[in-house]
């Protein structure tokens, strides 16, 4: 399978109701935003989707209400990742039922695997599904790193294209670019972007788009043109702004930017807790510093 997934693609925050029920109006007007704004495609459901706290139901209807209001203009991507392998080939299953264009799946955390377990973790999914899948290698969240030889055994499934990779070890980046060429890196970290392209890259699967998406779709767009000097300018430009976003635990930043900036996206489930007056004034500071809130 080709490389089909470059460019930007949003991490979409999950808007709630005062109830902390989804609000379903909010996140269409959400999606209508990135399209509006150049955002190459959307993940629904991952780590900023606070997927932790939705119950299934609840995460299938996301996808199938951002797959619908996209309706084919853009890819959109499933979270359907689970640290118990029969549950995530459910919700993939499922979730290509509801016509999503992708799967992004994610080691196990916490029982965590041994080497072979990982590799039959993620090829009991390949194996039955019929869209393309991304792995996830975050191991600052599951504990877990994906071995480079279990990563070039999975390379072999036809629908296993690309890697969101969120270790921030660009040696390991270099690496697969390097070694597994059919691979498509996509950077997990906003602060990364640059240089995963440079190694290679396609693109991001970005927090930060979820606040300025026009200039993260810039990003890409420069560098695959050639456009270096643009592109590394953005980068730049914005690295305060994405180091202030990740001050406490994604997503608590992103969510108190968007209600910043006015987009209203509610609050958080518990465990997930609103910011710190001190670090919610960082945030507004560096709002400030790019243009997103007028200073007066």
């Amino acid at each position: 399978m080709e490389k089909i997934f470059s460019g930007s693609y949003v991490a979409i925050v999950t808007p709630f109701n005062p109830d902390l029920s989804v609000n379903f109006d909010k996140l269409t007007e959400l999606v209508e935003w990135h399209i509006a704004e150049g955002t190459d495609g959307i993940v629904a459901c991952g780590t900023t989707g606070e997927v932790s706290t939705l119950k299934d139901d609840e995460q299938l209807a996301v996808i199938a209400h951002v797959v619908k209001t996209v309706n084919k203009r853009l890819p959109v991507i499933a979270g359907a990742g689970s640290n118990e392998t029969p549950h995530s080939l459910y919700l993939s299953l499922e979730a290509e039922k509801r016509g999503a264009d992708g799967l992004l799946l994610i080691t196990p955390y916490y029982n965590k695997t041994n080497e072979e377990g990982l590799y039959r973790h993620f090829a009991t999914v390949a194996e039955k599904v019929h869209i393309p899948v991304i792995l996830y290698n975050v191991p600052g969240r599951t504990g877990m790193n994906i071995p480079f030889n279990v990563l070039k055994r999975l390379a072999h499934f036809k629908n296993i294209v690309a890697i969101k990779e969120a270790s921030g070890n660009m040696d390991y980046v270099l690496k697969i670019a390097k070694d597994i060429p059919e691979l498509a890196i996509l950077s997990g970290n906003d602060s990364q972007v640059l240089p995963v392209l440079s190694l290679g890259g396609a693109g991001v699967i970005s927090v930060a788009a979820n606040v300025f998406p026009k200039a993260m779709a810039a990003m890409c767009a420069e560098y695959a043109k050639g456009n270096t000097r643009e592109a590394t300018r953005l980068q730049v430009l914005y690295a305060n702004l994405i180091e202030s976003l990740f001050i406490e635990v994604n997503p608590i930043p992103v969510k108190e930017a968007m209600n910043l900036l006015g987009w209203n996206v509610g609050g958080y489930r518990l465990p997930l807790y609103p910011m710190s007056e001190k670090n919610r004034e960082v945030l507004m500071e560096e709002l400030k510093g790019v243009g997103l809130v007028k200073s007066h």
